[in-house]
């Protein structure tokens, strides 16, 4: 059984990745969330509900203890967060980390609406967990799975991606956690 912590669960990637792993019984699901009336049709029965912020370092290393998986889709003080998911992840042991950022991180120059999402990418690739950072670009509600992954020194690649590939594609490393160890990959729909 693996235990999954999912850190922002009340946002929309992390919706379609809850609806894909409650079906699967191998998976022990805790959801981490600010405010639990934002998870929508969620079956209390197949996920534990934490609520709980990221930036409170208790609250967070509490809800990590035990875990073999972090998932994280987080916005804000993104910097932040990630030095609070590495020092929990390495005080209790997890060793496994998805972190969602965005596509552009690495421009020159960087867009300031982009500096969290690099500030974090850079503390996780500083640490000595085993971390997949996600790049991901804009998200469409289409209901495919099409998806191509670049690796950082690559250029990025595409325009959109649908929400249900990217879940899809983060479902597929929960189940071979084995599988983007310490990679950074850009993802997108092909020829978008």
């Amino acid at each position: 059984m693996k235990k999954v912590i999912i850190l922002g669960a009340g946002g929309n990637i992390a919706g379609h990745v809850i609806d894909i792993l409650t079906e699967k019984e191998n998976v022990n699901l805790t959801l981490f969330v600010r405010n639990a009336r934002r998870l929508k049709n969620v079956d209390s029965s197949k996920a534990r509900i934490v609520e709980g912020d990221v930036l409170n370092y208790a609250q967070l290393k509490a809800a990590i203890a035990g875990q073999d998986i972090v998932y994280a889709n987080l916005a804000g003080d993104l910097g932040a967060m990630a030095q609070n998911i590495v020092k929990a992840m390495n005080e209790t042991g997890v060793k496994r980390l998805i972190f969602i950022s965005s596509i552009g991180i690495y421009d020159t120059p960087l867009r300031p609406v982009l500096g969290p999402y690099r500030a974090a990418a850079d503390v996780i690739e500083a640490s000595d967990i085993e971390y997949t950072i996600l790049r991901p670009t804009w998200f469409t509600n289409t209901n495919e799975v099409d998806y191509e992954l670049t690796r950082k020194s690559e250029p990025e690649k595409g325009s959109v991606i649908s929400q249900k590939s990217l879940a899809t594609f983060i479902t597929e490393i929960i189940e071979r956690p084995e599988r983007y160890v310490c990679e950074n990959l850009g993802i997108n729909k092909p020829n978008s």
